[in-house]
């Protein structure tokens, strides 16, 4: 299961501390979560963090494809998706 820490800083901080933030994402694996006029506005996170958070939702999106083949009765052979799937798992880790 996928959990990340959160905090919460105004985009004053991400101008005037960005190395700290950035040390902050990288090293403690924490989500900031960037604020303007206090709501929500963008988030940070690790570069790594981000390909490992896209190559999950790629794969749920290829086991959703392939759910609605299976009910549409629209079915490839087991070979030829093992060879899809290790494909997208060499691409980037999950």
């Amino acid at each position: 299961m996928l959990s990340l820490q959160e905090t919460i800083r105004p985009s004053a901080d991400l101008r005037n501390h960005y190395n700290e933030i950035s040390k902050q994402c990288r090293e403690d694996h924490t989500v900031v979560i960037v604020t303007v006029n206090g709501r929500g506005d963008t988030v940070s996170l690790a570069y790594e963090e981000y390909k490992r958070i896209k190559a999950r939702i790629e794969l749920l999106e290829i086991l959703a494809e392939a759910e609605n083949d299976v009910k549409n009765k629209k079915v490839a052979p087991v070979r030829e998706t093992f060879e899809d799937l290790r494909s997208v798992l060499r691409e980037g880790s999950i």
